[in-house]
This record gives structure tokens, C-alpha cells and sequence, in this order.
């Protein structure tokens, strides 16, 4: 016999105020695009979405674990570079050495930004600004500053070119098993309740017997895993490495957790929400291409990085408004 009690969605959104504008954004500007263009809602434009913004997803959700600890991770965007280049010279080994090679690789950086920031006690924006730039330069020399290209002959490109049962893209696919477990690491297990202590309140964490060193380290280490598929995403779907790609994916990355409701300070966040944001970046860049594309208006890509972030600001303030609402409404 079903419980009528095991979801209640009112309790829920009195529960997840932070998270609802970015949901409610979400689906209004997806009506939009269907309602207004020709072949939005189409499967090429559809598959191509997902596949290109599987990178940015699975960047934003590691970034929402190191933000909900009270932290920040500026290096994702080098590794994710640093991590394609790498993917690119594993590539004759087939996709089942470099994936694994990749994410190692994303790893380890990501375990030198836990060392800075936990051993030595370095602040987090300045111990991953520098490794931010020690992974842009890795990649430049390693790659002598040029794209490295990847084997056509193994099995690499079908990652990033090929459809999963000739469905969806398979870095979706994986991007959607990374995003279900993380959730399910957040929400359901004691790892998950000590990340989120720990950006209520170290101090008090540490005092309740909580291992926030354990805490940290993973949520780090996750954030380079993370970075490091990205890259490995990036070399297998555009068939080289990108030692000059990543620039500014990291603000792309803490924007899409701050649009999901995760507050900078810690303590309070969702990776649904979080893939809610990236996907709604994503979202206004492919509907300013489609209004390019009718010929009505033609913005530039300066121009277009200008209305992303006037949108993001709206969206972020409709957001607090939203949430400051629902905290009355329950009081």
C-alpha cells in the first residue's frame, strides 16, 4: 500500500525555497525557446545541447560540494584543460584507460588543493588560484602549447561523438550517473551531513566530533575527479586536447551553484539545483544563438556574455525574493 506521506510536495518547496527560482527560470525560458523557434524542441538541438553542457554539469556539481563546505575551487577550468591534454596522449589506449587516466589525473590536483588547504591551512581562493595557473601552464607544456590531436582509430571518440543505445549522448549519460550519486552522497549518508555541517560552522563540526578533515579533502578531490571528466568529455567530443580551453569555466561553474539556491558561505545547498543552473546558463546561450540565427538582431559574443550576466542577476535576485517569501510564509 503506497504512503501518501513519502512525498509531500508542499513540505518540499517550503523546504527548498532557495532552489525554486531557478526551476521556475528554468522551465519559463523553455516554453519560451519551443513556443518561439523553429527545431528548438528538435532531437539534433536536443542531443546537442546535453552533450556539450555534460561538461559544465559535472564541473558544477564537484564545485557545489566545495561551496557547501565554505570553500571555493578557482582551478577547475586548468584542469579540465590540463585533464584533455592528458585524455589526447591516452587516447591510443582506447576510452578504458584514458577515462581513468583522466579523472587520476583530475584527482591528484585536486588532492595538492587539499593539501594546501587543509595541511597547511592556506585560504582556498588563493591555494587553488595557484593551482589554477600551475595546471594552465602543466598544460601548455606538456601539449608545447598547441592541441594535441587524439587517435581516430581506437574507441575514444565515442564518448563524446556517439549516442547511448542511439539515444542520448553518452557523456550525458554519465553525467547523469555522477549528478544521482553525488545526490544520493549528499542526502543520504553521513559523508554528506558532515559536508554540510562544516559549512554551517567548522568549529562547531569539529567540536561535535565530526571529521571535517575527511570532509574537505573529499569535497577537493571530488571537485578535481570532476574537472578531470570534463576534460576528458572536451578531448573526445571535439577530438583533440585543449590546453587553451577552460578560461572562465570556473565562474561559469560557481554561477551555476549560486543560480541552484547553494549559499557561498556554506552550509546550504542542492546538486538537483545545481544542475537546474548549469543547465539554465547553457539554456540562455543556445536561445541567443537561435535569435541570431532568425536574423531579427545580431549579438556579438561580446554582447551575449553581457545579457548572461544581467539575466544571471535577475534570475539571482528573483531567487532571494523567492526565498526570503517562503521563510515568512513559515514562520
Amino acid at each position: 500500500m503506497l504512503d501518501t506521506t513519502a512525498f509531500d510536495l508542499r513540505r518540499y518547496l517550503q523546504g527548498n525555497t532557495h532552489s525554486i527560482g531557478v526551476w521556475i527560470t528554468l522551465i519559463v525560458l523553455l516554453l519560451f525557446g519551443l513556443m518561439r523557434y523553429d527545431n528548438f524542441g528538435g532531437a539534433y538541438n536536443f542531443s546537442s545541447f546535453l552533450n556539450y553542457n555534460a561538461m559544465f554539469i559535472v564541473i558544477a556539481v564537484g564545485m557545489c560540494f566545495v561551496i557547501l563546505t565554505g570553500g571555493i575551487d578557482l582551478s577547475v577550468g586548468s584542469v579540465a584543460a590540463f585533464t584533455s591534454v592528458v585524455a589526447a596522449y591516452l587516447s591510443p589506449y582506447g576510452i578504458q584507460v584514458a577515462l581513468p587516466g583522466a579523472v587520476a589525473a583530475g584527482v591528484a590536483i585536486g588532492a595538492l588543493n587539499a593539501f594546501f588547504v587543509v595541511a597547511m591551512r592556506i585560504p582556498p581562493f588563493i591555494a587553488t588560484l595557484a593551482t589554477m595557473l600551475g595546471a594552465k601552464g602543466g598544460a601548455l607544456v606538456i601539449s608545447g602549447a598547441q592541441t594535441i590531436s587524439i587517435d581516430w582509430g581506437s574507441n575514444f571518440t565515442r564518448l563524446g561523438m556517439e549516442k547511448a543505445f542511439g539515444i542520448f549522448p553518452w557523456t550525458i549519460v554519465i553525467a547523469a550517473i555522477v549528478v544521482v550519486a553525488l545526490w544520493i552522497v549528499l542526502e543520504k549518508t553521513s559523508l554528506g551531513r558532515t559536508v554540510l555541517a562544516v559549512g554551517g560552522g567548522e568549529d562547531a563540526s569539529t567540536m561535535m566530533g565530526l571529521s571535517v578533515i575527511r570532509a574537505k579533502v573529499f569535497v577537493y578531490m571530488l571537485s578535481g575527479g570532476c574537472a578531470g571528466l570534463a576534460g576528458l568529455f572536451l578531448a573526445s567530443g571535439f577530438g583533440a586536447g585543449q590546453p587553451l580551453e577552460g578560461v572562465g569555466w570556473e565562474l561559469s561553474a560557481i554561477a551555476s551553484v549560486v543560480v541552484g539556491g547553494t549559499l557561498l558561505t556554506g552550509g546550504l545547498g542542492s546538486v538537483t539545483a545545481t544542475v537546474a543552473g548549469a543547465l539554465l546558463l547553457g539554456l540562455v546561450f543556445n536561445i541567443l544563438n537561435f535569435e541570431n540565427g532568425r536574423g531579427v538582431i545580431s549579438l556579438s559574443a561580446y554582447w551575449q556574455m553581457v545579457i548572461r550576466g544581467a539575466f544571471l542577476f535577475v534570475v539571482i535576485v528573483f531567487q532571494s525574493r523567492v526565498a526570503a517569501s517562503g521563510k515568512k510564509g513559515t514562520v
